[in-house]
């Protein structure tokens, strides 16, 4: 892939851990991805969401996987995880990061393995790809047990602190 997009030609085989099957996103998914980023962003940083600028961005990246790539997982047709990978160009490298970003599992499904398939997914899908460098994601600083989840997966903390500052006008931006 000339621009490393995460699609389904790096899908290897469609995952599957622990019963756990995971695939790509279709259009179909959007209500469950727009609860998920909900659901996610007032669990971890009791931050309110618009729900109908998320569907705007969820159908956004749907539509353009240059805006980012979701991952489904599901159990017994159930589905019971989500992932969004975006891309990060590297210079230094010479290739591509990919972010992992909107991790929701809903609390009933926690704990039996939904976010280590969608890791193990990913994980497989970038070392297929030689113009992926690595992969990356961020976490809430208090969320120790993610923290914890992300070690055991064979991540670890970067040197590095995430600044921002935000461009919003509310029609748009949360």
């Amino acid at each position: 892939m000339s621009t490393s997009t995460p699609n389904s030609a790096s899908d290897p085989a469609a995952t599957r851990d622990r019963g756990i099957q995971v695939r790509w996103a279709t259009a179909d998914d959007v209500d469950f991805l727009v609860a998920g980023n909900v659901a996610m962003a007032a669990e971890t940083e009791d931050k309110p969401l618009a729900e109908d600028v998320v569907r705007r961005g969820v159908t956004a990246a749907l539509h353009d996987p240059h805006k980012g790539r979701y991952l489904m997982a599901e159990h017994d047709g159930d589905v019971v995880g989500q992932l969004m990978l975006t891309l990060e160009w590297s210079d230094w490298r010479n290739g591509w990061f990919w972010w992992i970003q909107s991790v929701y599992v809903p609390p009933s499904a926690r704990r039996r393995g939904v976010y280590r398939a969608l890791d193990t997914f990913v994980q497989q899908a970038a070392l297929a790809d030689d113009d992926v460098c690595g992969v990356r994601l961020y976490v809430e600083q208090d969320n120790t047990r993610a923290q914890q989840t992300y070690r055991s997966l064979g991540m670890h903390p970067t040197d590095y602190l995430l600044f921002e500052r935000m461009a919003s006008t509310p029609t748009r931006h949360n």
